[in-house]
């Protein structure tokens, strides 16, 4: 098997579609630079006290997801829990931020990294399931620990993800069961030769750019509406 150094976005694609990750691989024109929304939704995260205090109406002209009184109103809740706990404070003034970490098998940028223990946080500008986090996440939650892990030759056991757009942040513990996942997506991106079978998840199809490539047949408004 290679010993192929797989990047987190590699990986996290593969989590949730292999045959995605093969196509975006493959594909020489494939941007692989985020679009500028995405770096303004990163930025809430540096803001999350001024927002706080702002009046509901100066939050609409940002990047949030949810209505302006319960983006303060959840963000809010975030705070107190995590403040509680002891974590606030460190999550807002991390020791690095954008930090590029290189392991033994993965790489990729790292948005903060916490000390005390040796954490590192993602920053994701999409939306939380209403629990935990979502199966790629979770396997780029563990890769970002291992890459940080062997450069820094210390044990890291959680990783945080922030929803800033959302005003979530949830902790991500390195289970079994999770190291399994990141395994599982490690080997598949290292024995992409050719494109693997399509998902079953017909779902994961409609949105994806690579969908007639692939030649799936996505649900039109059509199909949707019962024509």
């Amino acid at each position: 098997m290679s010993r192929a150094h797989v990047s987190f976005s590699d990986l996290r694609t593969a989590a949730y579609c292999p045959r995605k990750c093969y196509y975006q691989r493959t594909d020489d024109e494939y941007e692989r630079e985020p679009p500028p929304k995405v770096e303004s939704i990163r930025a809430l995260e540096t803001r999350y006290e001024e927002l706080l205090k702002a009046p509901a109406n100066a939050l609409e002209s940002d990047p949030i997801a949810v209505s302006p009184v319960r983006y303060r109103d959840r963000l809010a809740a975030t705070r107190d829990r995590l403040a509680d706990a002891g974590h606030w404070s460190r999550l807002r003034e991390p020791s690095a931020r954008d930090v590029y970490a290189s392991g033994r098998d993965c790489h990729g940028v790292v948005h903060k990294v916490l000390e005390e223990p040796l954490e590192p946080v993602l920053v994701s500008t999409g939306e939380p399931p209403d629990q935990g986090v979502w199966e790629p996440q979770s396997v780029h939650a563990v890769a970002a620990a291992k890459a940080l892990a062997w450069e820094h030759q210390q044990q890291v056991e959680r990783v945080w993800l922030e929803y800033p757009a959302y005003g979530v942040i949830r902790s991500v513990e390195l289970t079994t069961r999770r190291k399994a996942r990141y395994r599982r997506a490690l080997r598949t991106v290292r024995e992409l030769d050719g494109p693997p079978a399509r998902t079953t998840n017909r779902s994961k199809c409609d949105a994806c750019e690579f969908a007639t490539q692939c030649g799936v047949r996505t649900r039109t408004l059509r199909s949707l509406l019962g024509f």
